[in-house]
């Protein structure tokens, strides 16, 4: 038999087309085309083999290549009909150089099975994509023929390429209308982990394209974190819509630029299942600029109901022109609440509120109708007291303070609460509303240094540095620009073994050098971040930043254990032991280099709440120790039973050795107290070489100050650490290198 051959197909051109599959016929078919005889080939029955599948299939002849069978399903995958088929070869039906090189190939017997995506041609010449797999049979298989046959499957791959078109036309405009869209759209998988964005969100939260490359989700999310006013509510959103995966809604964020953006989050499903989340930002910046201009500002605070700032400073002013008119004194009392918040973490923002409007009843029911409450913001209030001398007002700020007594009742939860009132006189403390209400502010601020509940009178003070409260309001402003624009910076101070004289540890200490403000001291920003409850923002950045270096140290082989400080309220945080374990783990540095410097007063505010999460820092393997002991309020049950390793003697007490016979007992007392509980200890602030020879007779185990070197860049310390344990022959001089150490 001859069979005639068609040219296999060019990509793209016409060539591939059979002119007509019919003129290949060179062989009588059998009647219903499945059957054949082939020369020597036997004829064998072949219908019940390939006709029950499910795919186009053929039988061929491996030598020959000829078709001994086709399936209806064949049939119709090419438009030609099954006894045409049966009257051509393989080769004939080849379209593309490949297949004629793999026919070949088939024929010499190199191949006994096979997969390929691949085109045939059709009975009108157009090209058909399909899935083939060719497997050989071998002559036992089949039970009257001696030779083996190629059984090919064709899978027609039409559905699965227009689908896939459709779904990628689908993804083109939906990428087209994302790119389009004026918001700016970012969608997260359940576990947080970036599935898609458009240009407009990266636009509006000003993303570097570095950042971006490195399709790092935790980066990402933290430049946006740092970016928006209220981080702590910010990141409580986030786990909220976290735990709730199918909560929708709509908030304000604010950001440190000064933008307004209202965020929108949806759950994204697919067959009713939530597998992600969709956030829409839309920048209302302008929007909300006109609405804020465009509105009279409320006489009201819309929260409390009391007065605005607005409105009790016009009655200041007019208590002041009476006042000078008449001689009459009246009197300015700025009331803030202890520890509100961790009340507000502990029970959300709703509770807090609510007790926020509770506490503005009991003020406003101890007050005279001619009196005047209002909320500063937040929770701080102030008072008016019209014809009050001194007397009047002590008697009115005592009444405030009891007021607050009774327990609070907030969602079946009671609460006690105090607060610290600070008091100014017209006109001894001021003649001018700016003054009086300084005055009052650094007397509230006097009373929450010594502890709070309880009222303080402004007492006048020569020479010292006063913080009003516009510098405050400008140092929290400034404070979290600074965090968000990379300013702040940690500088080392030594911790030296006093016997050898090695360094075996560093204290990082924070830093932080202003473009308008110049060098701001610690002691300076770190009161008012306290107030503001933006020291955890910055207390998180200092505990990655000090274990980042610790880790880096340990790679270049320097044993040292990393100190840092924590705040009272950034230990009190729900998550703080999450966070140290994350922050180690990032790192990739052993919980064991790491130590957290604790004051007294933390420890004492919830003694079992403190016990349970330093438990679990021990447990983790992190080293605790108190900081500046001997100036707060520690009790000898608690240091038993708190898991803590070490005592921080304060520098007030250091001072003074070896000569001052108070310091000189106390420092005793420490170390014997130290040396009972099993304690090392590290003496602060030592500068002379008399001091630490007194430490280091007394039994202390490490010291640092001065007498080492001040707290100094990570690049400056492995310069120290390269000189050695010597520091006496190339000390500078040490009034030079005095520092608080803050």
């Amino acid at each position: 038999m001859t069979v005639k051959r068609t040219p296999y197909a060019v990509q793209g051109g016409a060539a591939g087309s059979a002119p007509s599959k019919a003129r290949v016929i060179a062989a009588q078919s059998t009647p219903g085309g499945v059957t054949g005889d082939y020369g020597d080939s036997p004829s064998i029955e072949m219908s019940p083999l390939i006709e029950g599948l499910l795919d186009a299939a053929w039988l061929v002849e491996p030598q020959s290549l000829r078709v001994l069978a086709a399936n209806s399903q064949a049939a119709a995958l090419l438009g030609i009909d099954v006894s045409a088929l049966c009257r051509t070869d393989a080769l004939a039906l080849a379209a593309t150089p490949q297949d004629v090189a793999f026919w070949e190939a088939a024929r010499s017997g190199a191949m006994d099975s096979a997969d390929a995506q691949t085109v045939l041609s059709d009975a009108e010449g157009k090209l058909v994509p399909v899935l083939r797999r060719v497997t050989r049979i071998n002559p036992g298989s089949l039970a009257d023929s001696r030779y083996g046959v190629y059984l090919v499957v064709m899978r027609d791959r039409r559905p699965e390429l227009r689908a896939q078109a459709e779904l990628e036309e689908r993804l083109s405009e939906l990428r087209a209308t994302l790119d389009s869209t004026t918001d700016g759209i970012l969608v997260l998988d359940l576990n947080g982990g970036i599935v898609n964005f458009n240009p407009r969100f990266v636009t509006l939260w000003e993303l570097p394209q570095a950042l971006l490359a490195e399709r790092d989700n935790a980066a990402v999310a933290a430049w946006m974190l740092r970016r928006v006013t209220d981080p702590v509510t910010y990141s409580k959103r986030l786990q909220v819509l976290t735990e709730s995966p199918s909560l929708e809604g709509t908030d304000v964020l604010n950001l440190r630029s000064g933008k307004v953006f209202e965020r929108r989050s949806l759950p994204q499903r697919t067959r009713g299942q939530t597998i992600g989340r969709v956030y829409a930002f839309q920048d209302v910046t302008e929007s909300h600029e006109v609405q804020r201009h465009s509105q009279p500002p409320s006489s009201n605070d819309a929260l409390t109901g009391l007065p605005s700032r607005q409105l009790v400073a016009d009655r200041i002013d007019y208590a002041l022109a009476l006042a000078q008119r008449e001689g009459i004194a009246f009197a300015l009392l700025h009331l803030n609440l202890d520890r509100f918040k961790p009340i507000n973490d502990a029970l959300g923002p709703a509770a807090g509120d609510r007790l926020l409007i509770d506490v503005a009843r009991r003020l406003t029911a101890t007050m005279r109708q001619v009196d005047t409450v209002c909320r500063l913001g937040d929770d701080e209030y102030l008072m008016l007291l019209h014809q009050a001398d001194m007397q009047r007002a002590e008697g009115a700020a005592r009444r405030v303070i009891e007021s607050l007594q009774p327990p609070f009742v907030i969602d079946g939860v009671n609460l006690t609460v105090t607060a610290s009132v600070g008091i100014s006189l017209y006109p001894g403390d001021g003649s001018t509303a700016e003054e009086l209400l300084q005055a009052a502010d650094a007397a509230m601020a006097d009373m929450k240094a010594a502890g709070g509940a309880g009222f303080r009178l402004h007492q006048q003070r020569v020479g010292a540095t006063v913080v009003t409260l516009r510098t405050r309001m400008k140092l929290d402003l400034a404070m979290r620009q600074a965090l968000a624009s990379g300013r702040f910076r940690l500088h080392y101070q030594p911790q030296v073994d006093l016997k050898s004289g090695d360094i075996v540890g560093a204290e990082a200490l924070i830093r932080w050098r202003d473009p308008e403000l110049g060098d701001v001291s610690p002691t300076e920003f770190i009161p008012v971040a306290e107030r503001s409850g933006f020291i955890v923002a910055i207390g998180a950045w200092v505990l990655q930043q000090a274990v980042q270096q610790a880790a880096l140290w340990r790679e270049q082989g320097r044993e040292l254990l990393m100190s840092i400080n924590v705040s009272a309220l950034q230990f009190q945080q729900a998550d703080f032991v999450d966070s140290v374990a994350r922050a180690l783990a990032e790192a990739g540095l052993e919980p064991q280099r790491l130590e957290l410097e604790l004051t007294e007063s933390i420890l004492v505010q919830d003694a079992q709440e403190a016990l349970h999460r330093l438990q679990a820092l021990a447990e983790l393997g992190v080293k605790l120790a108190i900081d500046d002991f001997g100036t707060g309020y520690s009790s000898l049950a608690y240091l038993k039973r708190f898991p803590i390793g070490r005592l921080k003697i304060d520098r007030s007490f250091i001072q003074g050795l070896p000569d001052d016979e108070v310091d000189v007992g106390i420092v005793n007392a420490i170390v014997n107290l130290g040396k009972a509980l099993h304690l090392d200890m590290v003496a602060e602030g030592v500068e002379t070489e008399a001091q630490r020879l007194f430490m280091l007779n007394t039994g202390c185990t490490q010291y640092q100050g001065g007498l080492c070197a001040p707290a100094l860049d990570a690049l400056s310390f492995d310069e120290l650490l390269d000189r050695g344990p010597d520091f006496e022959q190339d000390r500078p001089d040490t009034g030079d290198w005095i520092e608080s150490g803050s």
